[in-house]
């Protein structure tokens, strides 16, 4: 099994460049695995309580399960991912089941920022994007998907997420094997994650 980590800052294209990757491998070689499904369990505060939490923290990441999952993936067992709501701030009682394959892409904003989850990463790719075309797409997506309004994106943008890119995100930059600069058309890179992928499995 090869295991791809897929960091970068939040709005800043890791879903595109996941869905590239992901076509250009054969149907069901390839699963997927978001950190967003692992924050951590909240159901012991109120909602009050849990919109304070700072989500761009690694604190806020249930790395622990991350790690004991992607171990048991490895070792050929499947696990039940679990489901997060963005709307209530914490974890549903569902899960999904996820089968192991031959290639596992893992995503999400901190993947790199915890060395025990880091180097289970057989490929480590930060994709890089402009921090004001950033905040576009985070307003755009808080807004359309989450449910959240202008006013809340924007203070929770500049109380917390900038400053734990800063200090958290952006200086992951440095462990990374590939960093993708954001462009839809980038399809070199694409190219050259293809190309590892098949030599590591073949």
């Amino acid at each position: 099994m090869l295991i791809i980590g897929i960091a970068g800052g939040t709005g800043c294209g890791k879903t595109t460049v996941v869905e590239q990757i992901m076509n250009e491998l054969p149907e069901g070689e390839v699963g997927l695995i978001s950190q967003d499904s692992y924050y951590k369990d909240t159901s012991d505060m109120t909602y009050d309580e849990r919109v304070k939490i700072n989500f761009d923290h690694p604190k806020s990441i249930d790395f622990k399960l991350l790690r004991q999952h992607l171990t048991a993936l490895k070792a050929g067992k499947s696990i039940e991912q679990p489901v997060y709501s963005f709307v209530e701030h914490n974890r549903t009682k569902e899960t999904v089941t996820t089968h192991p394959k031959h290639v596992m892409i893992v995503e999400g904003i901190l993947i790199l920022s915890k060395p025990k989850i880091r180097d289970m990463f057989d490929i480590k790719i930060f994709v890089h994007a402009d921090s004001d075309e950033r905040l576009v797409r985070r307003v755009k997506r808080d807004i359309a998907e989450r449910g959240r309004d202008i006013n809340e994106v924007l203070t929770r943008y500049q109380n917390t997420l900038k400053p734990m890119h800063q200090q958290f995100i952006e200086p992951m930059k440095e462990y990374a094997d590939l960093i993708i600069p954001n462009n839809k058309y980038n399809t070199v890179a694409v190219d050259i994650v293809r190309t590892i992928i098949n030599e590591k499995l073949t």
